[in-house]
Order: C-alpha cells, then structure tokens, then sequence
C-alpha cells in the first residue's frame, strides 16, 4: 500500500531551451534527474509549492512561475522511508541560465540532491540516465515546436521503467 502524496515541480527553461534539473538518490528507485520541486505544504497550493521550493533549491528569487502547467503525473517511489504515489503537477516557465545561489548545501544533502545540470534539448534526447517524468524530452520537444499546452498533459500513472515492483 502506497500513502498518496501530492506534489509541484518546475521546467525552468533557459532562452535557448535547456532545462534545469537535479540528480538525486533515492532508496527505491536509485539515481534519477527531476526539476526543483517536492511536497505540498497544508493549505499549499501546488503553484504555491512550486513557487516555494523553486526558491529553497535554487535559491532564485525572481523566477515567476505564472502558472501554465505542462503536465500532470503519478508516480512511486519511497520518501523517507514511506513508500508514497506522488501525484505532481509540473509547472512551466522561463528564466536565465545560472547556477543555484546562496547556501543550499544543508537543503540538498536533506534532499539526496547529489549535483544539478542544465540539459540542452540535445542532451535530454540522448540521455542515458532516467528523467522523471520519463516522457520529459517529448513534453519539452512540443513545447519548442508549439509552445506551451493549453491544458496540461496528463501522463496518468507511469511505471518509473527503473523501478522494481510498485
């Protein structure tokens, strides 16, 4: 049995479309890149977690998200120690590239951030490691070819191809 688990994340895009992302460790499901976000705080709306963790990742302050959404998706996995189905919202916008700023050091290593990257469209089409979501480079080749969606993708429930068992 899995705790269900809501969440928000954000495809930050630089002006010649790469994606920011973060490496993690996690206890189920290994070594894996997805984008700044986590959980929904009580009372928190999903654009107000991205919002919230986009600033205590990155430490980047003026980044607006202003709430396209490109995709909606369900996924498991094991968050401290409880086997969790996250059903995450991700979020969309633009922004310059550069590093995380400030102190994040603490933040990340709670989080089992192991390092950050931005992937060019090229670098997400090759890629050898597992994204989350996995339909990532296709979601982000539309956005490029048509813009965003006008109503977010729903993925429904994705088998994290990396995972045994669910």
């Amino acid at each position: 049995m899995r705790t269900p688990r809501r969440a928000a994340r954000v495809a930050v895009l630089d002006p010649a479309g790469s994606v920011f992302m973060f490496r993690y460790d996690n206890e189920e499901v290994g070594v894996h890149w997805a984008m700044p976000g986590g959980g929904l705080d009580p009372g928190e709306s999903p654009l107000q977690a991205a919002e919230r963790e986009l600033r205590e990742e990155t430490g980047w302050t003026d980044v607006e998200i202003d709430g396209t959404l490109l995709c909606l998706w369900e996924h498991d996995f094991t968050r401290a120690g409880v086997r969790v189905r996250q059903h995450e919202h991700i979020f969309l916008t633009h922004g310059p590239r550069r590093d995380p700023a400030g102190d994040l050091v603490a933040a990340h290593a709670a989080d089992r951030i192991l390092r950050w990257r931005w992937w060019s469209p090229a670098d997400l089409s090759g890629g050898r490691e597992p994204l989350w979501p996995p339909q990532l480079p296709e979601l982000l080749a539309d956005v490029r070819k048509v813009g965003a969606p006008a109503t977010p993708v729903d993925l429904g429930f994705v088998r994290n191809g990396f995972v045994g068992g669910s």
